[in-house]
């Protein structure tokens, strides 16, 4: 099945009904299939081949996701940009990724107009919402003109769909190339784990170029309509669950904490909710209970990460309810199309209660990173796709990860590369050296932290740290706080002994992420 072979399903079973709700403007099934027909043709009519790469930079919007569903249909390949990226991490990740044609939003043009010398030809940049500088057309301008029809696209297991990238937020992500078969073994995940008899109503709240948006799309055969938040504002996600009946949404553990957190929470109806599912990084154990308790029997959890989409793991609100109090810490067991195993360092299968890394065998994994064999070997070692969580399986098949291997630190569901972060501060002339980690938070699970090293006789602040990096990466890599010590722990061959510092900020915690 391609992608878009969903998109049509969801036209059959959506008929008469709204596929977008965006600030009260509705884009019926129709009218959707319309833009997303003409679109594909436009791009055709332009000379856009199959196979090109697509890139869409735009806050949620409805005309985003019809940009994305056209580039499906025109045979193209969907490469999200993430628009709270720095400048120079995007133009890192569309050089990696070959984006020939971007998609962006008024809002943010000065950053796609900077996009545009890392972008091959043709470079083509088409506004969203207006008329552009430098002859950019709008969409809608961009209609009127040729158009070509699209021929038959591309269809089998091994056909490449769509790349995602590896770090999020990071200038240096790998790019995990998906296939059909991957977003074909998302879908099916999805309507596993997340069944519904009627048409979905699933609130996009979180970035469209996360796990929102692939939501949206495993939404799409069931006829659903997508209520689309320009921003996750507590308050406004809660009206817009009462407001709108919505059946279906995903949050990271942070904004489920803002939930919580906000005065009116259980003044609001909620009734009309079947799945609050939760991901992207460990949720703390009362804070899933609290979210039962607010939101009724809907709270889920899933595992997995952009190499191998969403569903590796689930735990449904049953599993919760049903099971002893140590299985609210746990991500679920393995969906019907993933083997998921413990294995130590030299490639054997672990048995239940024993601690290695999370590694999984399904038709959900990637099929590689783009232009980096290395890295792909590297991942696949054993047979097996390496997750880089450290976990155990209890006797009963369920999965708890307890630390991580990689050095990296997911943030409010965003996963930042410490590395990157070090590099930049290390800029400061100041600075001598630096070890950056991510340490407990009640907000963000984890916060990035900056421990440095001045160098003799050089003055150093907090907020200079802060930032510079902020500058260079982007806020969501900007330390939330920085301490300045007198010397790093060293090995005796001079490495600075980031573990050690880590864990001192995580004693007395279960676990360590």
């Amino acid at each position: 099945m391609r992608v878009i072979d969903y998109f049509y399903q969801g036209v059959l079973r959506g008929e008469g009904r709204a596929a977008f709700i965006e600030d009260g403007n509705t884009v019926s099934w129709a009218e959707a299939k319309d833009v997303v027909e003409h679109l594909s043709e436009a791009l055709h009519g332009a000379g856009i081949p199959l196979g090109a790469r697509v890139g869409v930079c735009s806050p949620n919007s409805a005309s985003a996701f019809l940009a994305i569903l056209a580039a499906f249909r025109a045979g193209a390949l969907w490469v999200p940009v993430n628009a709270r990226n720095s400048v120079e991490a995007n133009q890192h990740w569309l050089a990696l990724v070959g984006c020939q044609v971007l998609f962006y939003h008024s809002s943010l043009e000065r950053e796609a107009l900077a996009l545009r010398a890392a972008m091959p030809l043709p470079k083509m940049l088409i506004c969203l919402d207006r008329d552009g500088p430098d002859g950019v057309l709008s969409l809608a301008r961009f209609l009127d003109g040729p158009r070509v029809a699209v021929p038959e696209v591309p269809d089998g297991h091994d056909v490449h769909a769509s790349m995602f990238p590896t770090g999020g937020t990071t200038g240096l992500s790998k790019a995990a190339e998906w296939t059909l078969r991957t977003w074909e073994s998302l879908i099916s995940a999805f309507w596993q784990c997340l069944p519904l008899d009627e048409p979905p109503v699933h609130l996009v709240a979180g970035p469209m170029t996360h796990a929102a948006g692939g939501l949206a799309l495993c939404a799409m055969p069931g006829g659903a309509t997508n209520v689309i938040l320009k921003q996750p504002s507590p308050r406004l996600i809660l009206e817009s669950i009462e407001r709108h009946k919505v059946t279906h949404l995903y949050l990271p553990p942070t904004l489920i904490y803002s939930l919580l957190a906000e005065p009116d929470v259980r003044r609001f109806d909620y009734t009309s909710l079947r799945y609050l599912v939760t991901a992207a990084a460990p949720i703390a154990p009362a804070k899933l209970r609290e979210a039962m308790d607010v939101f009724g029997d809907v709270i889920c959890q899933s595992y997995g990460q952009a190499e191998a989409p969403m569903f590796l793991t689930f735990l449904s609100t049953h599993d919760l309810k049903s099971g002893p109090p140590e299985r609210w810490a746990s991500c679920g067991r393995a969906t019907l199309n993933a083997r998921v195993e413990i294995m130590d360092p030299d490639g054997k299968i672990l048995p239940p209660g024993s601690r290695g890394e999370i590694v999984t065998r399904s038709s959900l994994v990637m099929a590689r990173y783009r232009d980096n064999p290395k890295a792909t070997a590297a991942v696949s070692e054993h047979g097996w796709h390496h997750t880089g969580d450290v976990g155990y399986r209890d006797n009963d098949g369920f999965f708890y990860i307890v630390d991580r291997l990689k050095d990296m630190i997911i943030t409010g569901g965003f996963n930042v590369f410490s590395a990157e972060i070090e590099q930049v501060v290390l800029e400061h002339p100041g600075i001598l050296e630096c070890a950056v980690i991510g340490v407990p938070d009640p907000k963000w699970g984890e916060a990035v932290k900056a421990i440095v090293e001045p160098k003799p006789g050089a003055s150093v602040t907090e907020a200079d740290v802060i930032a510079l990096v902020k500058r260079k990466l982007g806020s969501v890599h900007a330390p939330k706080s920085v301490e300045i010590w007198d010397q790093l722990p060293r090995s005796p061959a001079g490495k600075v002994l980031k573990r050690d510092i880590r864990d001192s900020f995580w004693r007395g915690h279960e676990r360590a992420v």
